[in-house]
């Protein structure tokens, strides 16, 4: 990846968290690294041991001033989390939330067959887990600040093997509405990005990921395919002063392909 937004040293002076980097194909990664590149201070999170030896090595390389256990199903976990920020810097500029998860068993076949166990879960994890850190970190955020959650076109639209994840998807969308009003007050903004299908460890949890990949790079207005320096420049962009008039938004970075319902016939069939 090239450094183009990089230079700028937009974020010089800024210092935030960023949870849900698996390993340097994450959407997460992305933005990190573009936030890095702009001069901003970042705290990383993994969780367990397997996660750590993966995100150590990336943390190391963008200069990480924290790398913390966490899991956002455990209160005390986020406690100790935020304990520390506070304790290492008294404050906070900006938060990245990646994290979504669901059993892969069902995210194929019928979203009618979901469990209520999977349901809650999922929901748990995929959406309140933003509002569980929002929360957490808007107390850090005394002079405002900024975040960004991740959604997906599977919350507005039926996607193959996506199911119950939709669902949490548009929940965490709505989240993301309300806490901008909730925030907008203490000058925190509160966005979401959507990004396109791209290769990454949560995309491929997804059965049909690869076809899902195929179809949208053939039909997106701007048929490059999508790179996580797209969505990481776009990522900088809500967490900086660029963009200090735009909350409660959800950006779609995925080259068009959220605007396309039927696609156009390939040339010479009508």
């Amino acid at each position: 990846m090239t450094e183009t937004a990089n230079s700028s040293q937009l974020m010089a002076g800024k210092r935030g968290l960023v949870l849900g980097i698996a390993n340097d194909h994450s959407i997460a990664y992305g933005i990190a690294r573009a936030l890095h590149g702009a001069g901003a201070e970042l705290a990383l999170t993994y969780q367990g041991e397997s996660f750590h030896k993966r995100v150590k090595p990336l943390a190391e390389a963008m200069d990480c001033s924290l790398l913390m256990p966490c899991d956002v199903t455990d209160a005390a976990s986020l406690d100790a989390l935020f304990d520390a920020i506070k304790e290492k810097w008294g404050g906070l500029d900006f938060l990245v939330h990646a994290i979504a998860y669901s059993d892969r068993a069902e995210l194929s076949g019928r979203y009618l067959d979901t469990t209520r166990e999977n349901f809650v879960q999922t929901l748990a994890i995929s959406c309140f887990s933003f509002t569980d850190l929002v929360r957490r970190a808007a107390e850090l955020m005394e002079n405002g600040g900024a975040m960004v959650t991740m959604s997906f076109l599977g919350a507005h639209r039926v996607m193959p093997s996506y199911n119950v994840m939709g669902v949490a998807k548009a929940a965490l969308e709505t989240s993301v509405r309300y806490l901008a009003e909730d925030l907008g007050k203490n000058n925190i903004r509160v966005n979401a990005i959507s990004s396109g299908p791209m290769r990454t460890l949560a995309g491929a949890v997804i059965a049909d990921g690869r076809y899902v990949h195929k179809y949208a790079s053939e039909h997106a207005p701007l048929r490059d395919g999508l790179d996580l320096e797209a969505v990481g420049n776009s990522g900088l962009y809500l967490l900086s002063d660029l963009s200090s008039a735009v909350t409660g938004e959800v950006m779609n970075v995925d080259n068009g392909f959220s605007l396309i319902g039927i696609p156009r016939p390939p040339s010479g069939d009508g």
